[in-house]
């Protein structure tokens, strides 16, 4: 549970530091906050598989792993549903214009960080450390353009002063430390669910790049130098994961 709560906090420290910026820098800068998106995006699809999949079919087999797949595919689906709110790209999404843009935002922001704090807290509690601490300065690492974009998007509705931008981005971060916590006492308290645990995870996170980050960044026009970003942080995944593996 500490070094799940210790990973979580990590992970949020660095969406505050990426975040840093936008207090600073002049300029809207956004097409550096949609390449960080597509390294970010890179950086989730391998450490799906280093971290939570593979390290999940060692411990308990392929069936538990696809059956937790599915279950946290559907289960971020169904949010994505239920939950009305603002993608930074495509605008508001039907049956959301009744609520404020800030609240929008935070919604979107949550349904993006919520499988990879539960990954981090999953991977810490399921005992190989080392998946973990790779998963977990990974997703720190894809969590600065993260903070970034999503800071420079609330001052792209010119609704935003810069240090308000800042402080509701760095907030939206924190949202991973509590479930770190939870993801790694749940695998803790029952050892059996770890693998499910982990393949739940996995499904969440491929979910959410597939169906919201890649697509919003697709709108843009610029796949080409966007698929170049999202292998980039791919590569970085896995240099870090053998890295700190050897």
């Amino acid at each position: 549970m500490i070094l799940g709560a210790l990973a979580g906090l990590f992970t949020s420290i660095m969406n505050l530091l990426g975040a840093v910026p936008i207090l600073f820098l002049k300029g809207s800068f956004r097409r550096i906050s949609d390449l960080g998106l597509g390294f970010a995006s890179g950086v989730m699809l391998a450490a799906s598989f280093t971290s939570l999949i593979l390290p999940g079919i060692e411990l308990g087999g392929i069936m538990p792993v696809l059956l937790g797949m599915i279950l946290g595919a559907a289960a971020i689906s169904l949010m994505d549903k239920l939950i009305p709110h603002m993608h930074a790209i495509m605008g508001i999404e039907k049956g959301s214009s009744r609520l404020k843009a800030v609240w929008l935002f935070i919604l979107a922001i949550t349904i993006h960080n919520m499988p990879e704090g539960l990954a981090v807290g999953v991977s810490m509690g399921s005992g190989d450390l080392t998946a973990g601490l790779a998963l977990a300065i990974a997703i720190g690492i894809q969590n600065m353009p993260e903070g970034l974009s999503v800071g420079l998007s609330l001052i792209s509705t010119e609704k935003y002063s810069r240090s308000r931008a800042y402080i509701i981005s760095t907030a939206s971060g924190f949202v991973e430390l509590p479930l770190a916590v939870i993801g790694a006492v749940a695998v803790t308290v029952i050892h059996q669910i770890v693998p499910y645990a982990m393949g739940f995870a996995a499904g969440a996170m491929l979910f959410v790049v597939n169906d919201e980050i890649i697509p919003e960044l697709h709108r843009l026009g610029r796949e080409r130098s966007i698929t170049y970003s999202l292998i980039a942080g791919l590569i970085v995944m896995l240099y870090l994961d053998v890295l700190l593996s050897a």
